[in-house]
């Protein structure tokens, strides 16, 4: 059984997980995709340390592909990291193409000069902002986007700035354009996938459910905190760009206390550290220093699996 998304990705089944910072790798990239999803390196593949160097950066990212082509003869995804003036855009996008990564992740801007030397190269665009609009979707489309994201407030990381949930999100989204939607933000479980499909989406992209995987680098300890919690104990605090999530340490309940105390947004942000306290908390298990960013179907989530059971609980209908 196939759908638009599955028949543009090449893959078996309509699930694309989420670059999440600090915690993918080849070995757990491949393994999404070995199992029928798409699988996605992010901007820190295999990584712990912090390089400023767009040039290494796109080394790093080079080395991870051709790990990852070793471990799977499926396609699978890298992300391009679109900051403002696109310095680290340029060394990647030539990375990608070079490498012959099939399909490529652009987060945020859309920009001519970016789609289409990947649409001369034949890669395929999964084109996600970071606060999905209808306005917006339609200029993916315009420009050449092969499958646009609808993320709802529910997701894990940087939260969009309209608190407009997912299931509002993807009929929404999924009415105003004619390429395929996925649903982003929220999705635990199987009942999370039928009903995304029921409202319009053709495929999910899930982040949070693949941490809690034996193959995923995230810490053990974050890993069992994931488990061990339901929605109910995530905390809510704004900054740049917009908001945040996080599980329960002390990092991010000094944030809650200050966006509390009226700090501003960038105050936060640099208390926080961004990635810095992704990579201490989710990555090293620093729950002093870090954070552990995670959506609101981690209620779900009831035990660490492979990644293979996670798809195919997830993916199902899709035999």
């Amino acid at each position: 059984m196939t759908n638009r998304i599955s028949e543009i990705l090449n893959i078996e089944k309509p699930i694309v997980q989420g670059p999440m910072a600090w915690i993918t790798n080849a070995e757990f990239v491949s393994a999404v995709s070995n199992a029928g999803g798409l699988g996605i390196l992010g901007p820190n593949a295999g990584q712990v340390d912090v390089t400023r160097s767009p040039e290494k950066t796109a080394e790093r990212m080079r080395t991870e592909i051709q790990k990852t082509k070793a471990l799977t003869n499926k396609p699978f995804g890298s992300t391009l990291i679109v900051n403002g003036d696109l310095t680290y855009t340029w060394p990647i996008l030539e990375t990608v193409i070079d490498e012959k990564v099939p399909v490529v992740l652009v987060n945020g801007i859309l920009d001519e000069k970016i789609f289409k030397p990947l649409k001369e190269n034949n890669i395929k665009i999964i084109f996600r902002p970071q606060t999905p609009t209808i306005e917006d979707a339609k200029a993916a489309e315009e420009m050449g986007a092969d499958i646009y994201v609808a993320t709802g407030f529910d997701e894990g990381g940087s939260v969009p700035e309209r608190i407009i949930g997912t299931f509002s999100i993807v009929p929404m989204i999924a009415d105003a354009v004619n390429i395929p939607v996925m649903a982003a933000g929220g999705v635990g479980d199987v009942r999370g996938v039928r009903a995304a499909f029921a409202l319009g989406a053709e495929g999910v992209f899930a982040g949070s459910v693949f941490i809690p995987t034996k193959e995923n680098p995230a810490a053990e300890n974050v890993k069992q905190m994931i488990v061990d919690a339901t929605a109910e104990d995530l905390l809510l605090f704004r900054t740049w760009p917009a908001y945040y999530r996080s599980l329960s340490t002390k990092l991010a309940n000094n944030l809650v206390e200050m966006d509390e105390q009226n700090a501003s947004p960038k105050e936060i942000a640099k208390a926080m550290g961004l990635a810095g306290a992704l990579r201490f908390g989710m990555l090293e298990g620093n729950t002093n220093d870090g954070i552990v960013s995670v959506g609101t179907g981690i209620t779900a989530i009831k035990e660490i699996r492979t990644v293979k059971e996670v798809v195919d609980s997830l993916m199902q209908d899709f035999k």
